[in-house]
C-alpha cells in the first residue's frame, strides 16, 4: 500500500534535508516517491501501477506519494517542475529522479537496477 508523505514524515522516513546537508537515506529499504498532484492525468494514470508494485513487492519496497500542492515546500526542495516526477532512493547511493508516467516494466527495470530490488 502506498503512502502519503508530509514534510515531517518526509523528514524522518526518507531524507532530513533540513540537518543533513549531504543525500542521507533514513528508510530501511529501498522507496520509490511520487510527486504527483490531483488533478494531473498522467498521475492518475501511474497510481494504480504504484499500488500494484507496492503489493508484488511487499515489505521489499516501500511506494511513497507527495501531493506537491499541499507540500510546496517538499517539491520545491526537489525543484519538482513537472509532474509526475519519481524520486528512486536506493537503501545505499545516491537518488535517482525520473519524470513522466512510466510504464509499469519500466518502473519494474527502474526498481530492480537503481534500486536493486528483486520480488
Amino acid at each position: 500500500m502506498t503512502e502519503n508523505l508530509t514534510k515531517e514524515t518526509f523528514l524522518e522516513k526518507v531524507f532530513n534535508f533540513e540537518k543533513n546537508k549531504e543525500w542521507k537515506f533514513e528508510g530501511d529499504v529501498p522507496c520509490i516517491i511520487d510527486f504527483y498532484a490531483d488533478w494531473c492525468g498522467p498521475c492518475k494514470m501511474v497510481a494504480p501501477i504504484l499500488e500494484q508494485l507496492s503489493e508484488e513487492y511487499g515489505d521489499k519496497l516501500n511506494i511513497y506519494k507527495v501531493d506537491t500542492e499541499k507540500e510546496q515546500e517538499l517539491s520545491a526542495a526537489f525543484a519538482i517542475r513537472s509532474i509526475p516526477s519519481m524520486l528512486f532512493c536506493p537503501k545505499d547511493g545516491e537518488p535517482q529522479m525520473a519524470q513522466g508516467a512510466l510504464p509499469k516494466q519500466e518502473l519494474e527495470r527502474i526498481i530492480k537496477d537503481v534500486l536493486g530490488v528483486e520480488k
